[in-house]
């Protein structure tokens, strides 16, 4: 009995998180040119990385929304951090790049985006934690 409330309860809330994280792509339409102005109008790295996830491709193209989202993460911190930081920032690239390298399909290209994205985000939230903290 106990495991069919915790089964019931879990699909309640995987569904409710599945609909709440649904949002449509703004884009005038699904042309790569419109969804890198949506992305690049974003007002900061955490929406910018939103719209990415709603504007997808799933495929190759999401190297070029990837690439959009990083350097407006990379506003929040590029230039500020000491050379080590910049070392790790630069390993966990690396690590995103290489763990889809062997793989065949573009899907796997999105993935690498999508991961070189996150890192971005990471420590573009740091950053922005770290000055709040200085204040």
């Amino acid at each position: 009995m106990r495991l069919r409330s915790c089964l019931a309860g879990l699909a309640l809330l995987l569904c409710g998180g599945a609909a709440q994280a649904a949002e449509e792509c703004p884009a005038k339409s699904t042309a790569m040119e419109d969804v890198i102005a949506v992305l690049s109008a974003a007002p900061g790295c955490n929406r910018a990385m939103q719209l990415f996830e709603a504007c997808a491709y799933g495929a190759s193209g999401d190297v070029q929304f990837g690439d959009v989202v990083e350097k407006k993460c990379e506003a929040d911190f590029g230039g500020r951090m000491k050379p080590p930081q910049t070392l790790s920032y630069q390993r966990e690239l690396k690590a995103c790049d290489r763990k889809y390298r062997d793989k065949s399909g573009t899907m796997y290209l999105s993935a690498a985006a999508f991961c070189r994205a996150k890192v971005a985000q990471r420590y573009s939230q740091r950053a922005l934690k770290a000055g709040e903290a200085g204040r």
